[in-house]
Formats: C-alpha cells, sequence, structure tokens
C-alpha cells in the first residue's frame, strides 16, 4: 500500500512541476510579447510620422532620413490606406500573394479586427491610415510557451514511461527468481512428504486422514508447479472449465472456517470448454476466494456464479465482507496494494497477470458496497468451434 502511495505521489509530483514550468514559461513569454508589441506599435508610429513628413514634402526634412526609417521596417507587415480605406500601399507581405487585391482586402479586414490603425494626418484635414498585424517573429514567441510545455508534457512522459517499464521490468526479475528458487525449495520437502503418506496409508490403511494428507501434498505439488512456471509463457488446452472450479471451490470449502459457507450457483455436469492452463487458473479462483474470505474475517457467504454466452465465460464471486472503496477498484490489482497488516499485496496482482496476459480475459470488480461486501468477475473467452 505504501509502494502504491509512494507512485501515486512521484505521478502527482512529475504533472505538478510540468505544469508549474510551463505556466512559468507562458506567463514570462506573455509579458515578453506583451513589450515587443508595445515596441512594433512605436516603430509603426515612426514610420507613420516619417510616411506624414514625406508626404507635407517640406524641402527642410532630411528626406532621406525619412525613407531610411520607412525601408528599416523589414518584419512588420503594414497595409496604407487612405480615409476611405482604399489600399495606397504595403509592405513585408509576401510579393506572389499581394497582386491579387483580394488578398490584401482579406488580410486588411484581419488586422482591423486585431490592432487599432494609426492615423496619419495630412494637410487640409485629410489623413491616411496605416493598419499592421505582428510579425513573423513575434507570432512565433507568442507560440513558444504552449510548444514548450508540449515538449515538457513529452518529456516527462516518456521518461516516466521509460523509467517505470524498467523498474517493472527489474521487479519481474526478481519475482520470477524469487518464485523458481521457492519452487526449488519446496520440490524435495514436498517429494519426502509424498514418500512418507504413501507409507502411512500401506501401514495404516483404516486411518482416513492420510487422504486429506495426501490432498494436501498434491497441491504443494501443484503450487510448486506453479512457481517454477512463472517467467514462462504456459501452454493452454481445451479444458472443461466446470469440473476445475467445482474442485477448487470443494478443496477451498473444506480447509476454511466452518463459518464461511460456500454457494455454487451453476450445474455442475455443465461443459464449458476453454482453453486455459488449469494449474494457473485454480491459483486464480484460491487467491481470489482467499481474498474474500479474509474480507469476511473468516465468517460470511462466498457465492460462485457461473454463466456464459457465446463466446464468454463469466465467473463472479461474492463476498459478504467489508467491501471495496470505489476508488480502489483498480487499485486493489496492483503489486504491493494491500489492506492487511500481513501480506505482500500479490494474489489479486497474480490474478490479473494470469487472467489478462497469460488467457486475454478480464478480471474486475463488478460491483462492492462498503460493508457489505463485493463481488469480482473473471471472465474467459470460449474455445472457437
Amino acid at each position: 500500500m505504501n509502494n502504491t502511495r509512494y507512485k501515486t505521489h512521484w505521478k502527482l509530483f512529475l504533472l505538478l512541476f510540468a505544469v508549474l514550468t510551463g505556466m512559468s514559461s507562458l506567463i514570462y513569454t506573455n509579458n515578453l510579447v506583451g513589450r515587443l508589441k508595445a515596441e512594433e506599435r512605436k516603430n509603426i508610429e515612426l514610420w507613420a510620422e516619417a510616411t506624414r513628413l514625406i508626404a507635407i514634402s517640406d524641402s527642410s526634412l532630411d528626406v532621406e532620413f525619412l525613407f531610411s526609417i520607412i525601408d528599416n521596417n523589414n518584419t512588420v507587415p503594414v497595409i496604407l490606406t487612405d480615409e476611405s480605406e482604399l489600399i495606397i500601399g504595403h509592405k513585408n507581405f509576401n510579393p506572389e500573394k499581394t497582386g491579387n487585391p483580394d488578398y490584401l482586402k482579406r488580410v486588411l479586414s484581419k488586422i482591423k479586427e486585431k490592432n487599432k490603425p494609426i492615423i496619419i494626418n495630412l494637410e487640409n484635414g485629410h489623413y491616411n491610415l496605416i493598419y499592421y498585424k505582428d510579425s513573423i517573429i513575434l507570432t512565433m514567441l507568442m507560440y513558444y510557451p504552449y510548444i514548450q510545455l508540449a515538449i515538457i508534457i513529452l518529456f516527462i512522459t516518456v521518461s516516466y514511461l521509460a523509467f517505470s517499464s524498467s523498474r517493472k521490468a527489474d521487479q519481474n526479475q526478481v519475482w520470477v527468481s524469487m518464485s523458481k528458487e521457492t519452487a526449488h525449495q519446496l520440490g524435495t520437502p514436498t517429494s519426502s512428504l509424498a514418500g512418507w503418506i504413501e507409507i502411512l496409508q500401506q501401514r495404516h490403511p483404516e486411518i482416513s486422514i492420510t487422504d486429506e494428507l495426501a490432498r494436501d501434498v498434491q497441491r504443494l505439488e501443484k503450487v510448486t508447479e506453479r512457481f517454477s512456471r512463472i517467467g514462462s509463457k504456459p501452454a493452454l488446452s481445451s479444458e472443461n472449465l466446470v469440473p476445475i472450479l467445482s474442485r477448487t471451490i470443494e478443496y477451498l470449502k473444506y480447509r476454511s472456517s466452518s463459518k464461511v459457507r460456500f454457494i455454487t450457483e451453476y450445474d455442475p455436469e455443465r461443459e464449458i470448454l476453454i482453453p486455459l492452463n488449469s494449474a494457473l487458473f485454480e491459483w486464480v479462483i484460491e487467491n481470489v476466494t482467499k481474498n474474500a474470505i479474509d474480507a469476511m474475517e473468516g465468517n460470511g457467504e462466498i457465492i460462485v456464479h457461473l454463466t456464459e454466452n457465446e463466446n464468454h465465460a463469466m465467473i463472479d464471486i461474492s463476498d459478504t465482507g467489508k467491501g471495496i472503496p470505489k476508488s480502489a477498484f483498480k487499485k486493489i490489482f496492483s503489486p504491493g496494494f494491500s489492506t492487511k497488516q500481513r501480506g505482500w499485496g500479490m494474489g489479486l496482482s497474480l490474478a490479473k497477470r494470469i487472467i489478462e496476459d497469460y488467457h486475454n480475459g478480464k478480471i474486475f470488480v463488478r460491483y462492492s458496497e462498503v460493508g457489505r461486501g463485493s463481488c469480482i468477475r473473471i471472465v474467459m473467452n470460449k474455445d472457437k468451434v
């Protein structure tokens, strides 16, 4: 649970870092854009004044200097109109497009919506108007923080996925190694127990408990087999789901508290063929059922309901336990998540991996109500006939 909380905090930190970085860049760039817009307007006003002075053609003026002011505007697109807004000049537009008068009219219409014109007062009460739009550099600068934010988010996303993938690979390797070592360590005492039970059955056939001991040893052998297969893709074969499910529930029933009542809602004689690995599938049923027993604290009712349609078989395992908060519906299948003081929080995570990765099925919380119980649904694909 702590591990899950740590990962959640790490994700929030990455998201907060991206947002703060992007917002800081956006605020700074918008401030800079505002300054540049004001500076560009001053330059256009100077350009307009130079145009006005040339228009009145006072011989005392340095006309060459005024023309140099006009020529120095090489970035800001401008359109010069008369007082009737007829276009009489333009500068810094694409020469291939300005040959079409409709193009300049469309541009002028758009410019009017964004920037106020600069008025050039001429003699006899006449005037011209200068309309201008933001320069290419200013426009690019306005979009820069959004591009930067997108790059930051992309970088953090890729970094996070790479980090998660690397960590998951390391965790999987540790888990596989530990599982195989566990299988190796269990092998010797399990074989020894099987031998001793066989001797007991031969020498004291009247002791009925030896049959149950033999079943437990068989279960240990199956557990050993399961652990030895972790890390390898299991072979699937067409199996009748019903007897496997019944056998697993029956085994758990006689090894659970007498206060736990098992109810099976399906026909034990039905045949539902499923491509599966029976050893691993039994492990899933055990994990989900044991989790339900723990949720009821050893006292309550477990209902196993089996239905089918044309393509799928659905197994619902319901309990009358303490329930699951809606916020934890997905978390309970995460490695390390557990509401119990003891345990690794691997049971449901392992069940999800077996069902979804190995059998291409689905496992999820169908419903749950805190204080009243839960239902886990397992969906398995049927054999194609």
